[in-house]
């Protein structure tokens, strides 16, 4: 005991070489402890996450944090590309903003080779419900989510934007019923809005691609399928409820026409909604131009203004 009735404390010897380096690094963690910054849920990432399961398959998504650490701005959640029949959540395009502070989520979707549309919507909608019904263990209870895709992922993306709480798009696959779908931004990145349209204005390459993904998709050409064609165009559900958009699409795509993205700007432009569309000079269908630092500045630029204000710009 010290002369004041304490426990005396005897100083250990420092460690030499690794085992000082492992001491030390426990102390930090368990000094921490107590530090509502050390174990934020912010920093956490996640892979391989079930969110649903349907037919005895199951549903995966991933998730990447915002790279500083810190909570971050919104969660971005990723749809993949490849014509509505091919495609994984594996590297997903706009893994870029996670430097730029914000979280990201890529998920999976049952692709057309499995399921016909509106499968493709309903397990997009689980994922959006399992994210936010979990948000905390994620880190990202409280802010904003964006749904971004690209090509076919961007068709999606769009059309789970504009038709939140329609019930023949909301389905009933997972288990978090009672969370909201509901995202406050959309990125789409040279994707289709309108399947009535589409190949009329498309290339002969382009309805070589496009034919047989539709076939797939609606199990039929949209002029065979008039009802399913106008329910899985985005064109057809824009109301004034619907949150900003930002378009992406190359001048020169021979996939998707460019058309595709002036349509649905026109449809928020009638509603006086806030959208705003970039035609890349000289672009094709994708490629790193969509993904460079000034076209990830751009996203970032347009996702700080219309979801936190003009001080975040």
């Amino acid at each position: 005991m010290n002369p004041q009735g304490g426990i005396r404390r005897r100083a250990l010897p420092a460690p030499a070489g690794r085992g000082r380096g492992l001491l030390s690094a426990l102390v930090s963690a368990l000094l921490g402890l107590g530090c509502a910054g050390q174990a934020s849920a912010a920093a956490k990432g996640a892979r391989g996450v079930q969110f649903a399961t349907v037919d005895g398959t199951p549903l995966l998504l991933d998730v990447y944090p915002a790279e500083n650490g810190a909570k971050p701005l919104g969660l971005i959640v990723w749809v993949h590309g490849g014509a509505w029949r091919a495609g994984s959540r594996a590297s997903p395009d706009l893994l870029g903003l996670t430097s730029r502070g914000w979280a990201l989520a890529s998920v999976d979707y049952r692709l057309s080779t499995v399921a016909r549309f509106p499968a493709q919507v309903f397990d997009i909608k689980a994922a959006l419900r399992h994210l936010r019904a979990h948000a905390p263990e994620y880190g990202v209870a409280g802010v904003p989510f964006v749904i971004a895709g690209s090509s076919a992922g961007a068709h999606l993306a769009a059309l789970v934007g504009v038709s939140n709480g329609e019930g023949d798009l909301e389905g009933g696959v997972g288990s978090e019923l009672k969370a909201s779908s509901a995202v406050q931004a959309i990125v789409s990145l040279y994707g289709a809005s309108n399947l009535t349209s589409i190949l009329g204005q498309s290339s002969p390459h382009g309805r070589s691609v496009r034919v047989p993904a539709l076939e797939l998709l609606l199990g039929g050409q949209p002029d065979a399928q008039p009802e399913l064609a106008r329910l899985a165009s985005p064109v057809f559900h824009v109301d004034a409820s619907d949150p900003p958009l930002l378009l992406l699409h190359g001048e020169q795509d021979d996939q998707m026409p460019v058309q595709q993205s002036s349509e649905l700007e026109a449809a928020y432009q009638k509603l006086a909604l806030p959208v705003q569309l970039e035609v890349v000079p000289g672009a094709g269908h994708g490629g790193p131009v969509f993904t460079d630092a000034a076209h990830l500045d751009r996203i970032d630029q347009f996702l700080r203004a219309r979801l936190l204000g003009p001080k975040a710009e």
